[in-house]
């Protein structure tokens, strides 16, 4: 019986990943070089430990950057890519779903706090989570497990009790670490990367059949 949603914040509440991979691919190419999807892809879901945009940048170009004026343009062309951005399709018909049926929610998201909670704020949906942790909450975030650990404790139910929900090959390493069954469901950013033993596949939340899981 399931008892519990643990959802992933970025790339699947709301896509704050596509405008992200845009603007530093803007970046590059303002400096002659190419920032394609598989090299990004590899800091979606997690941090920066494997791939840093900056230090990717100044290792490409040979010479040091401005840190601080990068990370100001970048934050300029996100917001300008992001615009008016809504919450995906099929979140809140989720959330209303699992109430309903006394399923409790949780995120659990290698953000910051105060960006996954700024934005479930503005989305309206913050007092639907009984639980949400984030990358201050743990030592290690995805692909580490550490984070859907923590959410199941702090739920009160089982691995097998729990179903999460998340857009990126990171996340998925995590759930499925967890011993936790994991719904895919990509973005722009991660529609084409290799997704391992998910256990259902969906093009948007939109999709989902409560009566499967």
């Amino acid at each position: 019986m399931v008892k519990a949603f643990i959802l992933d914040f970025d790339g699947l509440i709301l896509d704050t990943e596509t405008p992200w991979y845009y603007a530093f691919r803007d970046i590059y190419k303002e400096h002659g070089l190419e920032l394609g999807l598989e090299l990004w892809s590899k800091n979606v879901g997690t941090d920066f430990e494997e791939f840093h945009p900056f230090i990717y940048l100044e290792q490409a170009l040979q010479k040091p950057i401005d840190h601080e004026y990068i990370k100001l343009l970048s934050e300029q062309k996100y917001t300008s890519y992001l615009g008016q951005a809504a919450i995906l399709p099929g979140v809140r018909e989720l959330l209303q779903s699992a109430r309903e049926k006394g399923i409790q929610l949780a995120v659990a998201s290698s953000s910051t706090r105060d960006w996954v909670h700024g934005y479930l704020h503005k989305l309206g949906i913050f007092e639907q989570f009984a639980v949400i942790h984030t990358a201050e909450d743990v030592k290690r975030v995805k692909p580490d497990p550490e984070l859907y650990l923590l959410a199941l404790n702090s739920l009160g139910v089982e691995a097998s009790e729990a179903v999460v929900f998340e857009d990126s090959p990171n996340g998925l390493k995590a759930a499925k670490a967890a011993g936790i069954r994991c719904v895919i469901v990509p973005n722009e950013v991660t529609r084409d990367l290799e997704f391992k033993m998910h256990d259902l596949r969906l093009s948007s939340l939109a999709e989902i059949n409560m009566e499967i899981l």
